[in-house]
């Protein structure tokens, strides 16, 4: 039980630190329209968007059985995880709708776009648990709606968060690179299979290290 509801708290804080993006499209997409209709496009859109990712995770869970396919969407999972802590504007080019249909697809499509990342961490670390993708996703929801802004607050306020987040997506990769069996017997035979997890934290949190000190303003000397 312990370990189910770690696993969900880890897919929800995957969620929740990979939408920051998504709070930003939601928020961006429903700015010209009137108040009223405001409210209508974020729920709408949402739970179009988060439909859309539940199918699309569920779908994932079961493709990541494929041989290789999992090696490669461990590598593309490290990938997305430096990316989370090098890149300061990974907010989407998204207009502002002038109706309300047009923001409710504007979010949904946008959504779509952005929710590579998400499907594939959740999908990974589910372990095939579709009850705990269908909580960890759905919980994070209004999380995401209600509180973006206190979400892209914390996650300004609190930079560890995020670099727990992409740990966390460090980690999940070097799992998936040990159960895609045709590709860890090959490289890892006769090596613990711990070491390839510990390995995806070691590159993430480095590059977002190396990033953090290579941003520092250098002094200047008089």
């Amino acid at each position: 039980m312990l370990d189910w509801f770690l696993l969900f708290l880890q897919i929800m804080l995957i969620n929740i630190v990979l939408s920051g993006d998504n709070a930003v499209v939601i928020a961006l997409a429903s700015k010209n329209l009137p108040v009223s209709q405001r409210k209508k496009a974020i729920w709408w859109g949402a739970f179009g968007a988060i439909g859309l990712r539940l199918v699309l995770t569920v779908i994932a869970v079961y493709i990541l059985h494929i041989p290789y396919l999992q090696a490669a969407g461990s590598l593309l999972l490290i990938w997305i995880a430096v990316k989370l802590l090098i890149d300061d504007d990974g907010h989407a080019n998204v207009k502002e709708a002038s109706t309300l249909g047009k923001a409710v697809w504007t979010i949904i499509v946008a959504d779509f776009v952005m929710s590579l990342d998400n499907v594939l961490a959740i999908a990974a670390k589910a372990n095939n648990d579709i009850a705990v993708i269908i909580l960890g996703i759905g919980l994070s929801v209004p999380i995401i709606i209600w509180g973006s802004t206190l979400v892209m607050n914390l996650l300004t306020k609190f930079p560890i968060l995020v670099f727990l987040g992409a740990g966390i997506l460090g980690y999940t990769a070097g799992e998936m690179f040990v159960k895609d069996k045709s590709v860890s017997d090959l490289l890892l035979s006769g090596v613990p299979h711990w070491i390839a997890p510990v390995i995806g934290v070691v590159i993430v949190i480095g590059a977002g290290i190396l990033k953090k000190l290579s941003s520092k303003p250098k002094p200047h000397h008089s």
